[in-house]
């Protein structure tokens, strides 16, 4: 019997059935250890030693390995085809090497681009060492990734009070999405007018032909940029006699797109249906790990990690043969397509997402899929076999028009064009975004029947204002196709870095577009200033190159560490000089249109307009960024960070406004903005009563009935009929109210406080009892059964007071925010769950928690020691960093 080891308990339990008696299969739930979140995981002393930590879920998956290869005839590594399913691969292989469980055994590493019983049983007939290379690429990229985000990190909070974290791919990408800001920012319109006339032909038929041409010389797109050039050129064309000069019609050929890589399966799921990156590759990951089609469990994709844009010759041949059986002989081309990407540092390391079989079409598959698998599926099954059929033949019609007035001419022209034969089409055409064509060839329409030396009537002369439009915001969609283009990141970290920096709430997502929040644009701003070159996009393409040349075995890892760590560090050394004052110049100036837009009367957008002589300026609090005035504490005027609060300053002065008096204490309320934002409040002094403004209140709306129902908080509402004690509503740091016997229930609106009863109040405390304490209770109902843990007990996701949740017994873990809660997986659940139980320190049985060791940290040998069957090498015990030779970081920082 031999074990063999995969990543999830999807894929064990397929490639299981198809392997038979003489194999157990197990799941080692991804990684098996990790870096610890903490400093001194990464040491650049000790020749970048890398010590590794096991929590307590991991290890319990090892035992269970290891005690099934006890009695086994050998080990097979079967991990996902690409760098993360090496590393793990090597993970636990090293794993076990220390416990001394492999011994002679032998060892062998598998590969499978797809989870069918073919393609599993060619990889166990073919195995192979692990590849060291790969696997040293992972070290590489781990061990830059720590040593950025653990070292830049912590200065960015000493120096930016406010700001989570930075990063070697997710701060390039966010400069990304603030540069295009910016670009938006310093966008200028430019107004411009298109004339066009309708047309009539002798035979009656109408068309609409565009001015091309005037006075002998071309038009450019977008020459004519007033209304009076454009009445002068309509006036022209209304009195104008037309004849056609000639006409001319070309047959054109377009071709299909190659089949999906990771980018562009995210890039067309987002356009289409859409699919954020993430839900993108969480559908994508069941349907490669298999689905259950009456009976057979088989996976209906290709590996969905991929840059690569080729197919294997026999998927080319079953296309080729599904084309002619679904679409007809016609449709099949001479010869098979073959394609090359054109993505920069593309490794092509794998086939090309498509489907495992192309018999399996969408109809026939729809029956055992929920509605987005069976959507994503249709899209690459759609795409994978029209990157196999013959070109779309496409007729392409021009018309060349002089209009005559008294000799005055001007040219127009009509253009159109017709689908001669659908070829591809007929499968899938792309959807572009932001308004761009599609690719039907049919965009500019079909023309009449138009012949030369025709004339035409003139039917309207249309002429209609235009203005340019600045760039649009990246999507996720087009982000990753940005970060393609540039040579950043890969295939497998497109999604984990768009989530990172919704996390970090560097972004907002509105309308499918990216937004950076204030947070995030300071950030930038501050790594632009003083780490210029950790966020270029050629150095970061360029390191993203040299970790693919270690992939390839061209590059010594360590080399790589040594040259950057070298350059790095001293740069982090420079910024322990640094005053942050320093860092405020530099950042009024690289914010100064977003922080100080210019005001309508021409005056100097950092004078404060409250005392008049003071300069604004950046300041930094505990709670991050505000804008202060350099007269404190004789002013003491603020305003939040951003440029919603920088358009409104006039409607948010900290100058007092007064709003009326108190009818019961006769002191005067105002309204006034403070570095949190607006408020109201009721005398002077420290004794003052304040009350944030609610959210959706705008500063202007506020008068003096709203302040005293604000100041009059917290209202009572009645006594409970069981406990006679007073239930009182109210406005706190989380949202409105209820209050009773010091249990809060939140209410939905600001309105609920100053309107609900008392049969509505006691309803909402009873429904939040009923959830018990936290919203998390037993009792609390369950959104969605997910399945057994593999130890025993039932997975469910409810609902709580900080949203929803995945339960395992006494196990609670959140959803990531913007999780779908109908959408989450077992796989999900699980690895929820154990970060949860490692994090709290918590040991699983059965669904019950109780305190655990705390997990050992340990370093691992070198990839090419770990790599030999029959290495039993000692691990070495992990040096002490030199003090002097690593900057001093936070003990506790997250991982970047």
């Amino acid at each position: 019997m031999n074990v063999v080891v995969v990543e999830s308990p999807a894929k064990a339990k397929t490639i299981n059935k198809y392997l038979g008696p003489g194999y157990k299969v197990l799941a080692s739930f991804g990684h098996v250890r990790d870096l610890p979140a903490k400093d001194g995981s990464v040491l650049p002393d000790d020749d970048f030693a890398m010590l590794w930590e096991v929590d307590a879920s991991s290890a319990k998956r090892m035992k269970d390995i290891g005690d099934a290869l006890k009695s086994s005839d050998g080990l097979i590594l079967a991990t996902d085809p690409d760098r993360e399913g090496e590393a793990i691969s090597w993970h636990v292989l090293d794993l076990l090497r220390k416990k001394k469980l492999i011994g002679d055994k032998p060892v062998s590493r598998v590969v499978f681009n797809a989870i069918t019983k073919k393609a599993v049983l060619d990889a166990m007939a073919n195995p192979r060492d692990i590849d060291v290379p790969l696997v040293d690429a992972y070290l590489a990229r781990r061990a830059l990734d720590y040593l950025v985000g653990f070292n830049l990190s912590p200065v960015l909070w000493r120096k930016l009070p406010g700001a989570r974290s930075a990063g070697r791919v997710q701060s390039v990408a966010l400069r990304l999405v603030c540069d295009r800001e910016a670009e938006i920012e310093r966008f200028v319109s430019e107004e411009y007018w298109n004339l066009s006339a309708l047309l009539k032909t002798p035979r009656g038929d109408e068309f609409e032909a565009r001015l091309v041409s005037a006075d002998g010389k071309r038009l450019q797109p977008r020459a004519v940029t007033n209304g009076e050039d454009a009445g002068k050129l309509k006036a022209l064309l209304e009195s104008a006699s037309y004849v056609v000069d000639s006409v001319e019609a070309k047959p054109v050929k377009r071709n299909p797109s190659p089949p999906f890589t990771t980018s562009t399966l995210q890039q067309a799921a987002s356009s289409k249906l859409g699919f954020s990156a993430s839900r993108t590759m969480q559908v994508a990951q069941k349907l490669y790990e298999g689905v259950d089609l009456g009976g057979e469990t088989v996976g209906l994709i290709t590996y969905m990690r991929t840059d690569g844009v080729q197919m294997a010759a026999e998927a080319i041949d079953a296309a080729r043969s599904a084309i002619a059986d679904q679409f007809g002989a016609r449709y099949v081309p001479d010869k098979a397509r073959l394609y090359s990407t054109k993505a920069k540092n593309a490794q092509e390391a794998h086939e090309a997402v498509r489907p495992t079989d192309f018999t399996r079409t969408p109809d026939q598959v729809k029956r055992f899929l929920d509605a987005d698998q069976l959507r994503l599926y249709d899209l690459i099954w759609k795409r994978g076999i029209a990157s196999q059929m013959a070109s779309a033949e496409i007729e392409r019609t021009t018309a060349e028009i002089t209009a005559d007035n008294k000799g005055e001419k001007a040219g127009l022209r009509a253009v159109g064009s017709v689908i001669r034969f659908d070829g591809f089409i007929a499968a899938y055409t792309d959807q572009k975004e932001d308004g761009e064509q599609s690719d039907d060839g049919d965009e500019d329409g079909r023309l009449p029947e138009i012949n030369a030396r025709e004339n035409l009537a003139k039917q309207k002369i249309n002429s209609t204002q235009h203005f340019t439009e600045p760039p649009p915001r990246y999507s996720e969609a087009s982000l990753i196709k940005k970060m393609e283009e540039l040579g950043i990141g890969r295939p497998s970290t497109y999604a984990a870095t768009l989530k990172t920096l919704s996390d970090r709430e560097y972004v907002v997502t509105d309308k499918r577009k990216l937004i950076p929040e204030a947070k995030g644009r300071l950030v930038t701003a501050f790594l632009e200033s003083f780490f210029t070159r950790y966020v270029e996009y050629d150095f970061t393409a360029s390191l993203e190159e040299k970790l693919d040349q270690i992939s390839a075995g061209e590059l010594n890892y360590k080399d790589v560490l040594r040259d950057f760590w070298k350059d790095f560090f001293a740069q982090i050394e420079d910024t322990k000089e640094l005053r942050v004052t320093n860092v405020l110049d530099a950042l009024n100036e690289e914010l100064a249109p977003l922080v100080f837009p210019k005001r309508e009367d021409g005056s100097d957008p950092r004078t404060c307009q409250v005392c008049g002589t003071g300069k604004l300026s950046l300041k930094l609090g505990r709670n991050g960024a505000f804008i202060g005035c350099s007269n404190y504490p004789e002013c003491k005027y603020t305003r939040p960070f951003g440029a919603e609060a920088a358009n409104g300053e006039a409607g948010v002065s900290n100058e007092p406004q007064a709003l009326g008096k108190d009818p019961h204490t006769g002191e005067e309320i105002t309204l006034r903005s403070g570095r949190f934002g607006p408020y109201v409040q009721r005398g002077d002094g420290k004794e003052a009563k304040r009350s944030s403004l609610p959210k959706g209140w705008a500063p202007d709306s506020i008068d003096h009935e709203k302040a005293l129902a604000l100041l009059s908080l917290p209202r009572d509402i009645g006594a409970h009929p069981e406990t006679g004690k007073m239930i009182s509503s109210g406005l706190g740091r989380y949202g409105p109210f209820i209050l009773h016997d010091g249990k809060y229930a939140n209410v939905e609106s600001i309105e609920d406080v100053f309107s609900i009863g008392l049969n509505r109040a006691v309803s909402v405390l009873a429904d939040k009892a009923a959830k018990g304490p936290g919203g998390r209770g037993a009792s609390a109902a369950a959104l969605k059964e997910i399945g057994e843990h593999p130890d025993g007990g039932a997975i469910t996701v409810r609902d709580g007071k900080y949203g929803p949740y995945v339960n395992w017994g006494k196990v609670n873990a959140t959803l990531p925010k913007g999780k779908d809660p109908a959408s989450v997986t077992l796989d999900e659940s699980l690895v929820l769950i154990a970060e949860r139980i490692a994090k709290a320190g918590l040991k699983p049985a059965k669904g019950k928690a109780t305190k655990a060791a705390k997990p050992k940290a340990e370093k691992a040998e070198g990839a090419t020691k770990a790599a030999k069957p029959k290495a039993a090498a000692k691990p070495k015990t992990a040096a002490k960093p030199k003090a002097a030779a690593k900057p001093k970081t936070a003990a506790k920082a997250k991982k970047a």
